[in-house]
């Protein structure tokens, strides 16, 4: 068989495509998709101290996992259930698992994401285009905007 012709792609250390949202949250597009025939999404997040995350949600269609690079992220679960995963834990949401994340404590956390199909990361460029736009971002615009890419609010919080 002969070998394809087919190259690794590098995204060096602070580049990529990257924009902060009106929460706060900073985000580095690392593959969006195009390299993996949308097999494959995966951004960094930033997010600062004592800051809210997305509304809680589920995916219809693609799983995440997340790394936790520095500081705690907690993730918040049904039920009322979170967990703290600090540097060097390893989330996985698989498909229909409702969650969402914050940074409760006083230093800047970040995580490395994953998602399976890409898609999602389309999610993200819309929101940064909202905010460029000055629309609010209120919890309702943000379920609007994740459904799009098939993944549900949860009415209330976990």
């Amino acid at each position: 068989m002969e070998t394809p012709d087919r190259e690794i792609v590098f995204v060096p250390a602070k580049t990529g495509e990257q924009f902060t949202l009106q929460s706060g949250l900073t985000l580095r597009v690392m593959e969006d998709g195009s390299n993996t025939d949308n097999r494959i999404g995966a951004v960094e997040l930033t997010i600062p101290a004592n800051t809210k995350g997305p509304p809680p949600h589920w995916h219809e269609m693609h799983d995440e996992t997340f790394l936790v690079t520095q500081g705690t992220v907690r993730f918040h679960a049904k039920d009322g259930k979170h967990v703290d995963a600090k540097t060097g834990d390893y989330i996985v949401v698989p498909t229909k698992a409702a969650h969402t994340f914050s940074n409760p404590t006083d230093e800047e956390a970040r995580f490395f994401n994953t998602f399976t199909p890409a898609h999602y990361v389309n999610y993200f460029r819309l929101m940064n285009k909202w905010s460029l736009e000055g629309q609010k971002m209120d919890p309702e615009k943000v379920k609007k905007a994740m459904a799009y890419f098939a993944t549900v609010g949860v009415d209330g919080p976990l």
